[in-house]
């Protein structure tokens, strides 16, 4: 990420489940001069996710915007994008989720991501769980669910300028950004 506030970027950070991903993220995001922005895309919608949610609030500093948005993603992006503030969106798994829960047309969705992203007025860093490397799923929607999630993250791996995959806290950057 760049500490100047003329350019912008957009970088998309996978890795599976407790690998680092967002703390990763969030140390992308310290690291800019930028005031700090988080969209949250879970529902507290029982004890486990509450606790979740709780642990996660802690790892962040207190000058944290955070706002909470579990479907119009790119309306958040929208209003919250300035050239003076990094937002990170975490997660988009759970995005999805929403959109497939609220029958939502998730392709559609993604291409709206897309083009939202394009016009950022500044830096978004986007974290996502990488859940294609595991066994066939056994349902129909999970198989479906999981062939989505693929898709959108070589969508979105394309439109970011950088693209970083971490396992066991380790980052490897798939695609530098030219900034």
């Amino acid at each position: 990420m760049t500490k100047n506030r003329d350019k912008k970027a957009a970088h998309l950070i996978l890795g599976g489940a407790r690998s680092g991903k967002t703390a990763y993220a969030l140390s992308v995001a310290e690291r800019t001069d930028l005031e700090k922005c988080m969209i949250v895309t879970a529902k507290a919608e029982d004890q486990e996710m509450i606790d979740r949610i709780a642990w996660h609030r802690a790892e962040r500093s207190t000058d944290w915007l955070v706002v909470e948005e579990s479907v119009y993603l790119c309306e958040a992006l929208q209003r919250l994008a300035r050239s003076d503030r990094v937002v990170v969106v975490d997660c988009l798994t759970l995005w999805l989720s929403n959109l497939f829960s609220e029958e939502k047309d998730w392709g559609f969705e993604a291409a709206n991501l897309v083009d939202c992203i394009k016009s950022l007025k500044g830096t978004a860093i986007f974290v996502s769980n990488e859940i294609g490397l595991g066994l066939v799923p056994e349902t129909h929607l999970a198989r479906a669910f999981r062939d989505a999630h693929g898709r959108l993250n070589q969508i979105l791996a394309e439109t970011c300028q950088a693209v970083t995959l971490v396992a066991a806290g380790l980052p490897v950057v798939l695609k530098k950004s030219a900034n």
